[in-house]
């Protein structure tokens, strides 16, 4: 493991911000504009059903973080967010425990891995 999350080499390492503790950095994947249904139905902005939860990329980790990485995609509750703007790019800052889930792509495929579950 390394000693520091953020040596990770993505276009990201540029920023000019360091996490502390267990924060989180992520940038949202998709604007809170008009959405499609999976059947191709188009939803507009103002219809609202519920608390909808929204995926973001991670962009930087604290020292703290223990299950989430750079690049990993997250699913984090819109309505409980901080937002930071850093080099003319908005991104929502948050705390690890603040984070629903993680996406599974890192975790399938890996030969030494021992499940979720354990």
């Amino acid at each position: 493991m390394s000693a520091n999350r953020n040596e990770h080499s993505t276009p990201h390492d540029k920023l000019p911000i360091r996490m502390l503790h267990d924060r989180v950095l992520v940038r949202q994947e998709t604007g809170e504009g008009e959405r499609r249904s999976g059947g191709g139905i188009l939803i507009p902005a103002t219809a609202a059903v519920g608390r909808r939860l929204a995926w973001a990329e991670v962009v930087a980790v604290g020292q703290n973080v223990r299950t989430v990485e750079v690049g990993d995609r997250v699913l984090y509750d819109p309505e409980d967010r901080a937002e930071v703007e850093v080099r003319g790019t908005a991104y929502v800052l948050m705390r690890e425990r603040d984070l629903h889930a993680v996406a599974a792509d890192r975790f399938e495929g890996s030969e030494d891995s021992t499940g979720l579950y354990l």
